[in-house]
């Protein structure tokens, strides 16, 4: 294990799989304590309720919204970034950047049921908004492979279908450098989240 997950309190770790780039967790830790306490407190208090997989989500999932509100609720906000180009003296827009939490140069997005190519444009972004120096750490939020047994179970997903966001997909794509250099925290949600009685 890395030094940098060790860095995440036990209980953390043991509640997630953990992957890292560029020392994310040892830059989040000392560069931005605020922000560190934030991701913690809400790793700690989100639950994975039995009720809110049979629940309709429309456009977000019960479970996605959960996380909104944890992050929300601590001063995090939805933000886009609107990026101009100057070419020849003529300036245009690039396409518009957005992030699912964003606070103080930190930056994070939730994976919950996407396809995974979403990963790519998370990535992307993370990079892109790391080399105009306005992020210092990007975090995705998704689901442990081990996750995926349990949406078969509950007859949530089939076991031939199984290209939506999870850390098997996400991880080679953290290793191809599509994010560049930006240091990059991946989190994925374990079964040790499930709350069977709530």
């Amino acid at each position: 294990m890395s030094l940098g997950k060790q860095l995440l309190p036990d209980d953390v770790r043991a509640a997630y799989q953990v992957e890292e780039r560029h020392h994310a967790c040892s830059i989040l830790k000392t560069d931005f304590p605020d922000q560190w306490k934030d991701l913690v407190d809400v790793l700690r208090e989100f639950k994975l309720r039995k009720t809110d997989f049979a629940k309709k989500g429309g456009n977000k999932s019960p479970i996605a919204r959960a996380i909104d509100a944890l992050f929300f609720d601590r001063g995090w906000i939805e933000k886009s970034f609107e990026i101009k180009v100057t070419a020849d003296g003529h300036e245009t827009l690039a396409p518009t950047h957005h992030v699912d939490y964003y606070k103080n140069r930190i930056a994070v997005e939730t994976e919950w049921n996407n396809k995974d190519p979403f990963f790519e444009g998370d990535l992307t972004t993370f990079r892109l908004l790391f080399e105009l120096n306005v992020l210092s750490v990007g975090i995705i939020i998704t689901r442990a492979d081990e996750l995926q047994e349990l949406f078969i179970e509950l007859g949530k997903l089939t076991a031939a279908g199984q290209s939506t966001t999870h850390m098997s997909k996400l991880i080679p794509k953290m290793y191809n450098r599509a994010s560049g250099g930006c240091p990059v925290l991946a989190l994925g949600i374990t079964k040790k989240k499930y709350d069977v009685h709530s």
